[in-house]
């Protein structure tokens, strides 16, 4: 099939797009589609900042989330094709201090352990989610967070560890990842838009806002820095940009007559590493794998390879069908926004000549059966909780709850639970007496509290919309030790505990 004939299959795109904006409540969009390096789709839809009524171009920079994590997998790729890296060497043999909670995972973790997601770490998103700390900080602190799986023994999405790949990278090439990054991807693919942090990209001319939808209206959220993170999702780009790195996937690692990664290393990270968890199982996508910065998963018959991102307001999907040489981005400004996805499987219907499955409706149900389609992809902690009670949109509902606290019977006075308190692997969480009550803070964020008996709170995770348990450990003479909180929602994963500083 001629690229012609791909480009007039895709006649009614704009509207399907401006209608899944609509239904989902999203901002704006950027969507391109490649066949055989040639580019068939380019635009912009809605805002990129909807206060300012400014439109979405191809030219509009979006933060990727975790459509980052391709691009730490090829850097540590272009490592292996110098021999400065050997995928299966464990990361001992590079950074001799290196330490996990588990010490068999201590001598035996690989980089391509970490890049396939299979430490046996839950998520702890908390660890480093708008943390001031360090990337070599948060390395350090891998010792101090428990596994909740047997080293290799399951696949979980793990943030840390691509931070840690990343981290790794650098180290070996005695510079920092984003420098290994800009020098060996950015620069020879002619990536000259994209960056590595949300405030180089406010200083650009053409960038997008990030929104969330809340009551029905999409309100802005500010931007957070998660440059210690960076090699998990912290990089910035646009249509133009992404183009090119889609075609170094679909060129086997070449650009312009130059074999920028080799294609035995390109082939391995578009190999199954490990069977994992998918949203979106079903006829359609039956098995799903995950490689080297990549999910791979056969889409009704045919080869895929994509990854999501989701942080802070953003949203995005890149894929690509290497036998149909077809490529495909879609990044959007909304938090968690489903666009990406149906839109993404949309486009790959019509280009493949098959009858469009309704995607939106697919996630519709996923979503009102209390399943978080894009839980498998997120960047932000937006379910670390199973059990935790959903917040009510209403703000009203939820000031009243808030209330609560003041009225409700205490088994002690709320100043013996105020204080510092620590985790190694967490840093610390301060717990302050407000005229109205008592207020969480960590990392930054200021997190309400409401009593609710036998030394627990009610936690209003302000930002991910949800609440969870703080339990408070106090003895006889009113002397508070510690707070445990189930942070992780993986199973067998134990509730974080704090221990209270002494005070001198």
């Amino acid at each position: 099939m001629t690229t012609t004939k791909h480009r007039s299959l895709l006649d009614g795109l704009d509207e399907f797009v401006a209608e899944q904006l609509q239904t989902w409540k999203s901002v704006g969009a950027a969507v391109a589609v490649i066949h055989k390096n040639e580019v068939i789709w380019q635009k912009g839809y809605g805002y990129r900042d909807l206060e300012s009524k400014l439109e979405v171009t191809p030219n509009t920079l979006f933060a990727i989330g975790s459509s980052t994590k391709a691009f730490t997998a090829t850097t540590a790729a272009l490592l292996v094709d110098q021999e400065l890296l050997n995928w299966d060497a464990p990361v001992k043999t590079y950074m001799d201090d290196f330490k996990m909670f588990d010490p068999v995972a201590t001598e035996r973790l690989t980089i391509r352990d970490m890049l396939c997601h299979r430490s046996g770490l839950p998520r702890h998103e908390m660890a480093w989610y708008n943390s001031a700390r360090t990337r070599e900080q948060l390395v350090n602190a891998l010792q101090y967070l428990e596994p909740n799986e047997d080293f290799r023994n399951k696949w979980q999405y793990q943030n840390l560890m691509y931070m840690t790949a990343g981290f790794l990278v650098g180290k070996l090439k005695e510079t920092t990842w984003e420098n290994v990054v800009q020098d060996h991807l950015f620069e020879p693919l002619g990536m000259t838009s994209s960056l590595f942090s949300v405030e180089e990209m406010q200083l650009q001319p053409d960038f997008a806002v990030p929104y969330m939808e809340k009551d029905g209206e999409n309100v802005r959220i500010p931007y957070r820095n998660i440059d210690a993170i960076g090699p998990a999702g912290s990089m910035n780009s646009n249509l133009e940009d992404m183009i090119a790195w889609l075609r170094l996937q679909l060129n086997q690692g070449q650009h312009d007559g130059q074999q920028l990664v080799s294609k035995e290393q390109m082939e391995t990270l578009h190999s199954p590493q490990m069977p994992c968890d998918s949203p979106f199982h079903g006829p359609e996508l039956p098995v799903s794998t995950y490689g080297l910065g990549w999910f791979i998963e056969p889409y009704r018959g045919h080869s895929l390879i994509h990854h999501g991102g989701a942080i802070d307001g953003f949203s995005s999907q890149v894929a690509f069908l290497p036998e149909e040489e077809i490529g495909i981005v879609v990044l959007c400004n909304t938090n968690g926004s489903i666009v990406p996805y149906t839109v993404t499987f949309n486009i790959i219907d019509r280009l493949l000549g098959m009858e469009p499955v309704d995607w939106s409706e697919k996630m519709a149900k996923l979503m009102s059966g209390g399943e978080s389609a894009e839980s498998a992809v997120t960047d932000t902690p937006e379910a670390l909780d199973p059990a935790a009670e959903p917040v009510n949109d209403d703000e009203e509902k939820t000031d009243d709850a808030q209330d609560d606290t003041k009225i409700m019977p205490l088994d002690r006075p709320l100043i013996t639970y105020a204080g510092i308190y620590v985790h190694a692997g967490y840093g610390e969480l301060s717990i302050l007496l407000k005229d109205d009550g008592l207020q969480a803070i960590f990392n930054e964020i200021e997190m309400p509290m409401e009593y609710t008996g036998n030394d627990t709170f009610s936690v209003l995770l302000v930002l991910f919309g949800f609440k969870i348990t703080f339990t408070f450990q106090v003895d006889q003479e009113n002397n508070t030790h510690s707070i445990s909180i189930p942070f992780l929602m993986e199973p067998g994963a134990k509730p974080i505990e704090f221990i209270k500083k002494n005070e001198e």
